[in-house]
């Protein structure tokens, strides 16, 4: 319900109510299994969705989204005078948006899964490091990571020499994914990753396509793991805190 407790009036003045949360997404038709980003069945809650017509994998990941900010803004407020509370994006080398969405939406805007970066870093025993993994680490700049806070020298590696995840989601060479082979270029990225760099106590996944495969990554390096469903089930706990035994909920539109 859209009302305070003991009060009769509903408010008004939104399209849509119950899913603070507004995610834009690229144009893309590869399959979107459960635990990506763009399935609505990887999130506890309601989301709003938006595609932003013609930024497509491609154009975002390997060209830098040149072009493509008026598309985002219009989307993001599309999404605001929906009913939104929060806007953020399935693709994480947006972070090179990120001040100027939220300058122009005028809510909450967290682009990418790379802003955890420098949140985890403080976590981590002395020494150790926090790690990334990118669906194409050669077109990851420095731009991009400090358009998020990350520290350039940060390890990076991708998923360029694999033998379907960067083929399926980036090249688009086909609509249908063989998990099972985009698991092992996820593996395989993240072994790469620690081999050339020992210190990586914790991994960040840039991509919002990954979080699929957090959990054998996990599995298969025994370390901690992010991505864009922590950092989006983060985001939410705030727009919706938790109301415990005993509190009265606060009102929520």
């Amino acid at each position: 319900m859209n009302r305070p407790a003991g009060s009769t009036i509903a408010r008004g003045g939104k399209a849509v109510y119950g899913a603070p949360l507004g995610i834009l997404m690229l144009e893309a038709r590869f399959a979107r299994i459960p635990g990506d980003m763009g399935n609505g069945r990887t999130w506890p809650f309601p989301v709003l969705y938006r595609v932003v017509p013609g930024a497509s994998p491609e154009k975002v990941v390997l060209d830098g989204a040149r072009g493509l900010l008026p598309d985002f803004i219009a989307a993001a407020q599309d999404l605001v005078r929906l009913g939104a509370e929060a806007i953020t994006t399935n693709c994480g080398f947006l972070s090179l948006f990120q001040q100027q969405l939220a300058a122009a939406v005028g809510v909450p805007v967290a682009t990418s899964a790379l802003l955890q970066v420098p949140w985890v870093q403080p976590l981590l025993p002395p020494g150790q490091r926090v790690g990334v993994l990118t669906v194409s680490a050669r077109t990851l700049t420095p731009a991009h990571l400090s358009a998020a806070g990350v520290p350039l020298d940060t390890p990076i590696a991708g998923t360029e020499g694999g033998r379907e995840f960067f083929r399926v989601l980036i090249e688009a060479e086909k609509d249908d994914l063989d998990i099972a082979l985009a698991e092992q270029d996820i593996i395989d990225a993240g072994r790469a990753l620690v081999s050339g760099a020992p210190e990586v106590g914790a991994i960040v996944l840039e991509c919002t396509n990954m979080p699929p495969y957090a959990a054998a990554l996990r599995r298969q390096l025994g370390l901690p793991v992010y991505d864009i469903y922590s950092m989006v089930n983060w985001f939410h706990a705030g727009l919706r805190p938790r109301a415990f035994s005993g509190q009265s909920p606060w009102p929520i539109p």
